[in-house]
């Protein structure tokens, strides 16, 4: 109670700050949680966007834990408050939908990262769930061959990118490797503990596992840890995404070969940057908006409605992984 007493006062101040600048955007960014890098990572970039942009005020405010029930009380604060703008990367594609509808009656644009929902006015993909499961799997491959057994660990069973990641990895899979399984899929609710608690349990109930796939950034560290702390390093490989520096250790240790990911600062700066097109001005499909520093990008469209793509995935291997700062 107290801390939602807080929030809606830091929110008052901050409208009442911004009444007097003309032109203000207002946009609340909301990630899964904070205190992890990765959402740190796309603040920082979402916050150098806003920088760059005159007009744009950004506030960021998430969760401490992955609730969706924390991200809707959230909106709906903003909603009182009247930002402009709101970015979200959805714990529950359904659950968040109806405070999201809200907001956009209400004349908000919505935009969704990372992670999609059933509502909103443009989602900003980090990469293809296609390009995501085939470079998961091709990572695995070349690790522990076209016959592996492996396991997947996830943040979450309710996880739209997670689940869409994983049906590109079984849809590969079925394709081109009969011969390769993934025998146990389980959450770890976006918990390191739980997802090294998790990750040491399959391998005790799969001995001959071969490799495990962790789906978020902390199942991944939490899955290799459990692997490094059992001395199966190269024996069960550990194929994720998570950011770089948090790898690193697993890296240098020998228990991971790789990490796929994108750039998780851009990720946040072509969402302030969309945002802020969509506040300022119509955007149809098929049309482009300037994307700052990344260039421009054209706006595509899905079952749900419009979305643009932040690019390919990237392999952080052992030769490139010093190159980078998050």
């Amino acid at each position: 109670m107290k801390k939602t007493i807080a929030l809606i006062a830091s929110l008052a101040l901050f409208a009442a700050a911004s009444m007097g600048a003309a032109q203000q955007i207002q946009i609340a960014m909301i990630p899964k949680l904070v205190g992890i890098d990765y959402f740190a990572a796309t603040e920082q970039g979402a916050q150098a966007a806003a920088d760059e942009l005159d007009n744009v005020r950004l506030i960021h405010r998430g969760p401490t834990t992955a609730s969706v029930n924390d991200q809707i009380q959230l909106i709906e604060n903003f909603i009182t408050a009247g930002v402009d703008a709101i970015a979200v990367a959805a714990n529950d594609p359904q659950a968040i939908a109806p405070a999201l509808q809200r907001a956009m009656d209400e004349g908000i644009v919505v935009v969704t990262f990372d992670a999609d929902a059933n509502a909103r006015d443009l989602f900003v993909n980090q990469a293809t769930f296609d390009g995501i499961g085939v470079s998961m799997v091709e990572e695995m491959v070349r690790q522990v061959g076209e016959d592996g057994r492996t396991a997947v660990v996830t943040s979450s069973l309710t996880a739209p990118n997670q689940n869409a990641w994983l049906d590109a990895m079984n849809a590969h899979i079925e394709e081109n490797y009969p011969d390769f399984e993934i025998v146990d899929v389980r959450p770890a609710e976006e918990d390191q503990q739980r997802a090294f608690t998790v990750t040491q349990d399959l391998m005790q109930v799969y001995p001959d596992l071969d490799g495990v796939f962790g789906l978020s950034s902390v199942a991944f560290p939490g899955a290799a840890e459990a692997v490094q702390q059992a001395d199966r390093a190269g024996e069960v490989a550990v194929v994720g995404l998570s950011t770089p520096l948090q790898m690193k250790p697993f890296m240098d240790a020998g228990v991971i070969e790789s990490v796929v990911l994108w750039n998780p600062v851009d990720l946040g700066y072509l969402a302030v940057y969309a945002a802020e097109a969509l506040v300022t001005g119509d955007l149809e499909v098929g049309d482009t908006f300037d994307g700052g520093e990344l260039g421009s990008f054209e706006i595509r469209e899905d079952d749900i409605g419009k979305w643009v793509l932040l690019g390919d995935p990237f392999i952080f291997t052992p030769e490139n992984i010093d190159d980078f700062a998050f």
